[in-house]
Formats: C-alpha cells, sequence, structure tokens
C-alpha cells in the first residue's frame, strides 16, 4: 500500500528555462503523431539545440506519417517517485533533414550534425553502432509547457 505523502503536494508550471534545462538534461524522448485515424508513440534519441530537437532514426513507417503530417507532439519526464515528477510537452513541426536544397536547408543539415554528435560524438563515423539510423530530423519548438509535482 502506497503511503500518504509528508506534506503538501504541489503542482505548478515550469518556467520556460526549467522546462528548456529539463530538455537539455535528458536525451530520450517520445515523439507522438498522427495520421487520418491512426495515432502512435515512439521513444526517440535527441538533442536541443536553441528552438530544435534534433535527432536521427532509422527509414521507415514513422517517416513516411510523418511526411504527411509533419506536426507533432514530444514529451520528456523526470520521474523521482509517483508524487516526484517533472514533464516537458513541446508541440512542434517535425521535419526530415539532408544535405541538399536551400542553403538554409544545408545549414540547418550541418547544425543537426553538430548537435547529434554533440551527444554522440562517433555519430555519421565508421564507428558508430548506430550507423542504421540514417535519417536526420528536427522538431521545431512551436510550443512549450512543463509541470510538476512535489511533496
Amino acid at each position: 500500500m502506497e503511503q500518504a505523502p509528508v506534506g503538501p503536494l504541489t503542482f505548478r508550471d515550469l518556467s520556460e528555462d526549467e522546462a528548456n534545462d529539463l530538455l537539455d538534461r535528458n536525451h530520450v524522448g517520445r515523439i507522438a503523431y498522427s495520421f487520418l485515424d491512426y495515432v502512435d508513440i515512439r521513444p526517440i534519441h535527441y538533442v536541443r539545440s536553441d528552438a530544435w530537437l534534433f535527432g536521427r532514426t532509422s527509414p521507415g513507417d514513422k517517416l513516411t506519417t510523418l511526411r504527411h503530417n509533419q506536426w507533432v507532439a514530444f514529451e520528456v519526464d523526470e520521474i523521482a517517485g509517483p508524487l516526484d515528477w517533472q514533464s516537458v510537452v513541446v508541440h512542434g513541426t517535425f521535419r526530415p533533414l539532408t544535405p541538399e536544397g536551400t542553403a538554409h536547408d544545408v545549414s540547418l543539415y550541418r547544425r543537426a550534425t553538430d548537435a547529434v554528435r554533440s551527444f554522440y560524438p562517433v555519430a555519421f563515423t565508421e564507428d558508430d553502432h548506430l550507423a542504421f539510423r540514417t535519417e536526420l530530423f528536427g522538431i521545431h519548438i512551436d510550443s512549450l509547457s512543463g509541470r510538476s509535482c512535489s511533496t
């Protein structure tokens, strides 16, 4: 049986800085997306860089779906216990990135590559254990919110 909290529970909104700090401390989150009457959520690695979340993934149904509907939700949690947690939700726009296209496209691709390497330095090298994750992407952070619970 779960014990009652020691003190009063405090629920509060996180500030933008607190939400960004939580995103910076973590590198695994969940991306939620939908297409027609299908909704899915998947764990992904990411790195935050200003108003972007960058990552890479494998080719597959997730990318096919996201090419049709690029609006996503993204969530990251830190959970110390059932009454001690923080959660951040990002609503944003998913964008596949390639090293081709406009100067802005190429610049964003390079920025994403650098961000991924800041977390995983061997990315895109012969020592890369995740070389099957060939698709680089960005999620532009259109809105950001966070909540916490503590005793």
